[in-house]
């Protein structure tokens, strides 16, 4: 597993919860010393050990920690940049829907070794959407709904999400548009930091 997401579990747990939470999480799960490179490599196993230890540490259910994971990152001050990155796929929360399927492709353009689990994006009725989430790590779905509540919130958007069980390593998210204009979103420019 690429380094980013294992410091990505290593920044949540220690902003969310703090570093006492985080040395807890690591132990549990036998990381030593207590840090990842985020340009490093780790075996997958690690990745798996650390969600168990993080639902232990937390006792939550592993599926609403990856929730809570996915929110964080793109809510969360400290990682802004993954928040402007997605902010990119359009200028409303259907088109941000839409480009979800290149977000795999857009996360190797700045990272090259950085491979997300495959995302398929098809429409139904109107409104109606379900996001096939094809990953060999079990909670990706649970990721894409944290990601997605928040950015529909970004977007001012009310969006009812609902996760199908995990079958064949597929977990597929429904998502139901309801407005598009429910309230006020949060503002957004394109460049960082412009006034």
């Amino acid at each position: 597993m690429h380094g980013l997401i294992n410091r990505s579990f290593q920044n949540f747990i220690s902003d969310v919860y703090g570093s006492e939470a985080w040395l807890r999480v690591a132990a549990l799960a036998g990381v030593s010393p207590p840090e990842f490179e985020a340009m490093l490599s780790y075996d997958d196993v690690i990745t798996s050990d650390l969600l168990k230890a993080m639902s232990s540490v937390l006792r939550r259910p592993s599926g609403d920690v990856m929730e809570d994971i996915g929110a964080y990152l793109v809510s969360h001050p400290n990682t802004e940049a993954i928040r402007r990155l997605l902010r990119f796929g359009g200028t409303t929360f259907e088109e941000f829907l839409h480009s979800l399927d290149d977000l795999p492709d857009r996360a190797r353009m700045a990272v090259a070794e950085l491979c997300l689990p495959a995302i398929e994006l098809h429409a139904h009725s109107k409104g109606n959407y379900s996001l096939i989430c094809d990953s060999p790590m079990e909670g990706f779905g649970h990721f894409m709904m944290g990601v997605l509540r928040v950015m529909a919130d970004d977007y001012g958007a009310l969006a009812l999400l609902d996760l199908e069980e995990r079958t064949q390593g597929r977990e597929t998210v429904r998502i139901q548009l309801v407005a598009t204009d429910f309230a006020d979103g949060r503002s957004f420019e394109l460049g960082a930091g412009a006034r």
